[in-house]
């Protein structure tokens, strides 16, 4: 049941380039599963995991290792890493990066417009830059353009509204640097 090389239908409003999509193409060894829908112009790394309902648009790129849970969106022209995990219901809006070995947290999004649609053509929306082995938690919200810094730990239901620097452990609304990520707990530690 899942449809693989969906056309994009684009509203007439939208940034994103017109044209013919280019093919989609899935690694050897990666996994869509039950529901899920890829659209045609997006790339799958080799032993990715595409989760039951999740949604992969036109240009997005997803690396070698990653697993895109259940019910998440990685919207048009998002680089994810690889060995990243995205978990269930996670939004990753257009523009957004997320670096080698992310943990995304369910529920979590990201958002690229601070106009809300209230802004000219020549308005760049911005997505978020998620740092390599930054730690995002559960129904996180980080705003347009925000950058997590390498290794940083957002807490779960933290809403984020400016940069957070790397190794910074931030929490709260809005999202406040409260100590930072030991040395015990850093990525290399746990391979």
């Amino acid at each position: 049941g899942a449809v693989l090389g969906k056309p994009p239908k684009l509203a007439r409003h939208s940034t994103a380039p017109r044209g013919d999509a280019e093919p989609l193409v899935i690694g050897a060894d990666s996994v869509v599963c039950a529901r899920a829908i890829v659209f045609a112009g997006a790339r799958v790394g080799e032993g990715a995991i595409l989760g039951d309902q999740s949604f992969v648009r036109e240009r997005a790129r997803i690396g070698d290792g990653t697993v895109i849970g259940r019910g998440s969106a990685v919207d048009n022209d998002v680089l994810v890493g690889a060995r990243v995990r995205v978990q269930t219901d996670v939004y990753l809006t257009a523009y957004s990066v997320v670096e080698d070995d992310v943990f995304v947290g369910p529920g979590a999004m990201t958002t690229n417009d601070s106009t809300m649609s209230r802004h000219g053509a020549d308005f760049a929306l911005e997505g978020a830059l998620l740092r390599r082995a930054c730690r995002i938690g559960g129904a996180a919200v980080l705003t347009p353009g925000t950058e997590i810094g390498e290794e940083a730990y957002v807490a779960a239901g933290a809403v984020v509204v400016r940069d957070v620097p790397p190794r910074a452990v931030v929490m709260g609304v809005p999202a406040r640097v409260v100590r930072e990520v030991g040395d015990e707990d850093l990525l290399e530690r746990w391979r």
